[in-house]
């Protein structure tokens, strides 16, 4: 920090002994400088009156920054006072400047303007009625151009602060800005890495939990049942640690030596593989593709599978023995998918649905997993509509309509 710097500071610190020092030199240049020039008694020393007037007009400015209209009205009856005395060598104005300076660098411009004017049209006309000069003389003239200049320079030092405020507060809000950006940024992501993480292992956990309770309960009668459980459990476990990889790998820093390599996004085309996965742990999986199938764009396809993926996740762990079905329709501007099941129904379902819930804009139900979030979050980040809850009767149904663009269109 330089010293100018430091000298601010303390300055802005320590206001009011800034003010008396200035209130010091006013009142030794006042008191001992050079006469004013013109005849009334200027050839006479200072009168102790007068430095009493001289002192207390320095004592005001020490309270110029808190009161700068009063002080700038005592400072001028001051000057007016001197004028009618006559007793006072010293330029007395420059404590009525400064006052003024003050006035116009803490109030409006209007307000500084009318008051410098006002102070004018005093301090001239007293000097014209004390001396009986003309108006277009040099001291009356000088004197309405001092006041003049010290508002002057007053109101530009008000507009310079103003302005660098203005920049600064500028600043701060550009900052502020960026900082909720990025916050907004880290929280996006987070709920991304946390959907994803989520829908590559709730599936496969899922599986191994339902494989590792039939080998567990066969594992003494049926040997070989145990057996295939157990082989469908390595495989489950095999493909959550691929996908897991693969997650992370887009995490890691591009370049980074660590990177791992990645596969596309699933999509409707692993859709198959899916519903055999779901079959072999034992549930009732019957799916029906209506419209012709088509590419579609990534985001459709990797959230279309994921809200199959997690549905029939769900059904496997809270519907018990019950027959799903799983309805792909090709719109020609839209994709929907609906996975419905004939359940034990929304008294085991996440967050306790009642009927009602669900609608295409409510949120579920306080308690409900991460897995209802998810696809919702999924297809409103793409346009679509998402609605969940139990069907007329028992069961329950995951509903989900995805835009299709026009250029995917058939």
């Amino acid at each position: 920090m330089s010293r100018v710097t430091r000298l601010r500071e303390a300055a802005r610190s320590h206001p009011y002994l800034v003010d008396t020092f200035i209130a010091c030199l006013a009142f030794v240049a006042t008191v001992l400088g050079p006469p004013a020039g013109h005849r009334f008694r200027m050839d006479l020393p200072p009168t102790p009156g007068a430095v009493a007037l001289a002192g207390a007009m320095g004592v005001a400015l020490v309270f110029r920054r808190a009161s700068p209209r009063l002080v700038a009205a005592v400072a001028v009856a001051g000057s007016v006072a001197q004028l009618v005395t006559g007793g006072l060598r010293g330029p007395l104005d420059l404590v009525a400047a400064v006052a003024l300076v003050t006035l116009a660098v803490h109030t409006p411009r209007r307000v500084s303007w009318t008051s410098g004017a006002i102070a004018a049209l005093i301090l001239a006309g007293t000097r014209i009625v004390l001396s009986g000069d003309p108006w277009f003389t040099s001291q009356v003239v000088g004197q309405v151009a001092w006041i003049g200049m010290a508002i002057a320079v007053g109101d530009a030092v008000r507009s310079r602060r103003a302005y660098v405020a203005a920049v600064e507060e500028r600043a701060r809000r550009a900052e502020q800005t960026r900082e909720e950006e990025a916050e907004r940024r880290v929280m996006e992501e987070r709920l991304r890495i946390a959907r994803e993480l989520h829908d590559v292992l709730a599936h496969h956990i899922a599986l191994i939990n339902v494989q590792a309770q039939v080998a567990s309960h066969v594992m003494d009668a049926e040997p070989r049942q145990a057996r295939e459980a157990l082989g469908h459990i390595r495989l489950a476990g095999r493909a959550a640690l691929d996908e897991l990889r693969t997650t992370v790998g887009l995490l890691r820093r591009p370049g980074s030596a660590e990177e791992l390599p990645t596969e596309p996004a699933p999509g409707l085309d692993r859709l198959p593989q899916l519903i055999t996965s779901f079959t072999a742990a034992g549930l009732d999986v019957d799916c029906h593709l209506e419209g012709t199938p088509r590419p579609l764009p990534s985001p459709v396809e990797l959230t279309a599978f994921r809200v199959v993926q997690e549905a029939l996740t769900n059904v496997s762990k809270h519907a018990g023995p019950a027959t799903t079905r799983v309805r792909i329709a090709y719109g020609q501007r839209d994709l929907t998918i609906e996975v419905s099941d004939d359940g034990r129904g929304r008294a085991s379902r996440p967050g306790g649905l009642r009927d009602g819930d669900g609608g295409p804009d409510a949120a579920p139900a306080s308690g409900a997993g991460h897995g209802l979030v998810g696809m919702r979050e999924r297809a409103l980040s793409v346009g679509g509509t998402f609605s969940v809850g139990p069907v007329p009767g028992r069961g329950f149904r995951v509903h989900a309509v995805l835009p299709v663009p026009a250029a995917s269109a058939v």
